[in-house]
């Protein structure tokens, strides 16, 4: 979502100029043009750090791999699925990056890096690439890199450039045609860059379904290919898709689905929302009407905002329905790429629920330091991976630049110090693998270079620090800068406007926002403040459900699977309420059967669908004791605490999570490696930290070998090389089957990949100290108030750890009057589709730090017990509709 404040002559809309031209809201002190120069300094400062060690790390690589030094080669590395389809061996990161080193006043490193682009970048190449994420990419970043020269052109510099960026997208957007050769306009969701679209010898054409998002976000690239070029051909097939999908929304309801088949345009998935699979849709309807100036984009935008509005929007959240029934809730939990949306709703003029929503993303923030990739209703996490995503920082500068409000600029601050000190290491910025535990993925996507920096420099920026007007300029989805002059530029053979909604009635409320101003909107400097006090207090410390959304009478939290128990009354009476009912079996067993329709309320169903799935959770846990994975966090020279690794826990021996400060130590190897004997070098192991190999033994006889040794700490590294959290699910450590009290001390499990991080900077700094815990120390709290190492911003906030409200809650209690279900005795039961209020909620992927962790028992990893009764498995496979929501959020909207 990226538009900049639009004062061009050539722009048809006047309704986009005012709400720019809003009152000064002062809520809080406004920030010092020196402090705001030296926040603005910092951002470049983060960028040349991310930069220059993609430039001399990873380059001509795609990405840069953060935490090993090097570039991410498609191939030459262990796949990681659909998230790679990003990756054509283009430099990737670099053509993306062109214009963020223009707008950041990098104006000779622009020139090389264009110079390197026009030299050393080839398209031709025999892989196949996402169309979404090469057309918002790689297109927009010639195209954007094209606009930056040419402006630059025009004021005396970088005189040799003669369209050699343009000729470039040119031939990519040829490259990308062959996708649109469908019955529907639809474009396929891969394509080959050599081959096209062949079958399945060029691995592609096979494919049946693409998300809205995919197919709904082109007409900005394609359109300004068009325009640039003379060449009505791209924008023509951008326009045909777009219609093909106006066509095929839910006529009732006027809200699209989430993934449709291209060829005969059923939904295949009839969920709905503002967030991964749909939300650039959304945008590029507004954002086609600035380009382009054809009301048809505005009234089809206004039409589906009204829905939005009217069914999605429960201020401050945004859930998803669905579209047939737009009354029912499809799930019960939000994902971060929704974050756009405020932003959104600034462009619209729609400024209070953009706000409130932002608020509660920004709280959610503040309590896990970045936002969770999905989080519950009551802002618990969902998903716990965090890649950087840029949609907050750009939602903050838009709400900044329409309110003048320098709350804002302390928001862009807290996003700031976040991302030095929880995601900075010493070759870039590595994403959150764990928000709740701070260890990282080593991954630095090229859209952080893009977006962030881009939103975050111009949060900052006084008009003086930018090199041209940004309000001559479109951002599109991916933050790349398209001149509005465009509108107007020559395109002999345009496509003929075809209007789409004749015989249909609009609606003149779906307008209603399109002039605002908010000198009206806020006559109050304090109103902004309370809309967002009560949704600070509803996040805040014990992260309650939002009052504004329990069922009337209610007025407490919902039961939760842990506190209940089949006799007593007032339990019964609730699940009554939640639409679930309790059935004895003639086994003894307990079953319990929600029949959502029969809950007295939306919520009340919901809160039935959430009990059931912890239902299920709490009895696979009496099969498999599951522990929270654990974090080893390198706090020497030159890491110093910013590189974290994810480790599964041991069974036995210290628990890190009762430990308040875990334990830190040198590493060293033991002899033997695989610490299956009494070691030989126990003088060098005694108070440090041993690194041992797994195999040959049992976990518990290596512990026991380095205890005797003297050793404060064990880290087990797996021997089978290429293993990696990225790709499998951490496994626990079980004991040997005999007695492990005699284990004091802590053992961490960490696959081949984390490992070989650790291992690779033991071997070049010789002297590696670690910390032991159960999530990774703000760096403040491992240096005790020492200066720390490194570039952090000063006046950041202290290391106290607030509340931790990313799990469930540590103490459970239960009523000593009754007692609690043995949940091994219970089964859990779904209805069907039919009878569902809301969707399948809250399984957690098995991939990375995920609720279902594998235990290994000795060597091999465990077999599930007699847990897969029939109704289990059916709910299991009833639920995996939310998995594969993720799993599109991955594929589409990286």
């Amino acid at each position: 979502m990226k538009v900049g404040m639009l004062h061009s002559a050539t722009m048809l809309p006047a309704f986009l100029l005012l709400f720019f031209m809003g009152t000064s809201i002062r809520l809080s002190e406004t920030m010092s043009r020196d402090e705001k120069s030296k926040l603005r300094n910092q951002v470049l400062e983060m960028f040349d750090h991310a930069y220059q060690n993609y430039m001399d790390h990873a380059y001509p690589a795609d990405e840069l791999m953060p935490l090993t030094c090097r570039g991410r080669v498609r191939g030459l590395e262990p796949s990681r699925g659909d998230i790679d389809d990003a990756l054509g061996k283009f430099s990737l990161t670099l053509i993306d990056t062109l214009d963020t080193l223009a707008l950041l006043n990098k104006t000779v490193e622009f020139e090389a890096a264009v110079r390197r682009v026009v030299k050393d970048v080839r398209l031709d190449n025999d892989i196949v690439v996402s169309v979404f994420e090469t057309n918002i990419r790689v297109l927009g970043g010639l195209l954007g890199g094209h606009s930056m020269a040419v402006m630059l052109k025009e004021s005396g510099r970088m005189l040799w450039y003669q369209n050699e960026l343009l000729h470039m997208a040119k031939d990519l957007g040829l490259r990308l045609l062959p996708a649109f050769n469908t019955s529907s306009g639809l474009p396929y969701p891969r394509v080959n860059l050599r081959y096209g679209v062949r079958g399945p010898e060029t691995r592609t054409g096979t494919e049946t379904d693409t998300c809205t998002a995919c197919a709904g976000t082109i007409i900005l690239e394609f359109a300004a290919l068009s325009r640039f070029t003379g060449d009505p051909t791209f924008e023509a097939h951008a326009r045909r898709a777009l219609d093909f999908l106006w066509e095929k929304r839910q006529r009732n309801s006027n809200l699209v689905g989430t993934t449709i088949n291209i060829h005969s345009g059923e939904w295949v998935r009839r969920d709905s929302g503002v967030g991964a699979g749909i939300d650039s849709y959304y945008e590029y309807l507004m954002k086609a009407y600035i380009l382009l100036g054809d009301d048809q984009f505005l009234q089809r935008f206004n039409t589906h905002y009204a829905s939005i509005m009217k069914y999605i929007s429960q201020p401050p959240l945004l859930l998803d329905v669905h579209i047939h029934k737009p009354l029912l809730p499809a799930r019960t939990w939000m994902d971060s790429l929704l974050a756009f949306f405020p932003g959104l709703q600034v462009l619209k003029g729609d400024i209070r629920p953009a706000i409130e929503t932002h608020e509660m993303l920004y709280q959610v923030t503040k309590k896990h330091n970045f936002l969770p990739e999905a989080f519950t209703t009551d802002f618990r996490v969902h998903w716990a991976q965090h890649p950087l995503r840029p949609e907050f920082a750009e939602s903050t500068y838009f709400l900044y630049k329409a309110t003048r409000d320098p709350y804002y600029l302390e928001v862009g601050r807290t996003v700031l110090e976040n991302l030095n000190r929880f995601a900075r290491v010493p070759c870039g910025f590595a994403a959150m693998k764990d928000v709740r535990t701070g260890s990282h993925e080593d991954r630095m996507d090229s859209f952080f270079l893009a977006e962030m920096f881009k939103y975050l420099f111009l949060l900052f920026a006084e008009e003086e620090d930018l090199p041209f007007n940004v309000e001559d300029y479109i951002f599109t989805t991916e933050a790349h800068l398209l001149p509005l002059s465009l509108s107007t530029a020559s395109n002999s053979q345009a496509p003929p406007v075809v209007n789409n909604m004749a015989g249909e009635e609009l609606d003149d409320s779906n307008f209603e926002w399109t002039c605002p101003n908010t000198r009206l909107l806020f006559p109050d400097p304090a109103f902004p403040r309370n809309l967002r006090e009560p949704i600070r207090s509803a996040v805040d410390k014990s992260c309650p459900r939002p009052t504004t959304h329990r069922e009337p009478g209610m007025g407490r939290p919902p039961l939760r699977a842990q506190d209940f128990m089949a006799n007593n009354p007032e339990h019964l009476e609730l699940l009554r309420r939640m639409g679930v009912s309790l059935i004895h079996l003639k086994d003894g067993r307990v079953q319990l059967v929600q029949h959502a329709t029969q809950a007295v309320s939306a919520v009340a169903a919901e809160d039935g669908m959430r009990f059931m799935q912890e239902m299920m959770e709490l009895s696979s846990q009496q099969q498999k004791e599951q522990l929270p994975p654990r974090a080893v966090q390198i706090v020497s020279h030159p890491f110093f605490g910013r590189v974290v690794l994810t480790a599964g826990p041991a069974q036995f021996g210290l628990d890190l999570y009762k430990s308040s400060s875990g334990v830190r130590g040198f590493v060293t190897v033991a002899e033997p490696y695989n610490g299956c004997t009494e070691l030989s070098n126990s003088e060098i192991v005694a108070g440090r930290i041993a690194l041992l190999q797994r195999g040959q033994c049992m976990f518990a006889e290596k512990a026991r070998h380095i205890q005797k040794a003297g050793a404060i700490g064990g880290i087990v590294i797996d021997d089978n090389e290429g293993s990696s959290s990225d790709t499998a699910p951490l496994f626990q450590m079980a004991g040997d089957g005999r007695n492990t009290d005699d284990v004091s001390l802590p053992l961490l499990f960490l696959f081949h990949k984390e490992g070989n991080i650790l291992l690779e900077a033991l071997k070049e700094y010789k002297e590696v100290e670690v910390l032991l815990s159960d999530k990774a120390r703000d760096r403040e709290a491992i240096f005790k108030g020492k200066a720390l190492p490194g570039t952090l911003l000063d006046g950041s906030t202290d290391g106290a750890e607030e509340e931790d409200c990313s799990t469930e809650e540590k103490d459970h209690s239960s009523s000593t009057s009754s007692e609690p279900v043995d949940q091994s005795q219970v089964t859990t039961q779904e209805q069907t589709a039919e009878d569902a209020v809301v969707g399948q909620d809250s399984v957690q992927p098995v991939e990375g730090l995920g609720s279902y962790i594998p235990v290994d028992v000795g060597e091999e990893p465990a077999v599930d017990g007699d847990s897969g009764s029939q109704s289990m498995d059916s709910l299991m496979a009833d639920w995996q509709e939310d998995l594969e929501a993720f799993k599109q959020m991955e594929k589409d909207e990286l």
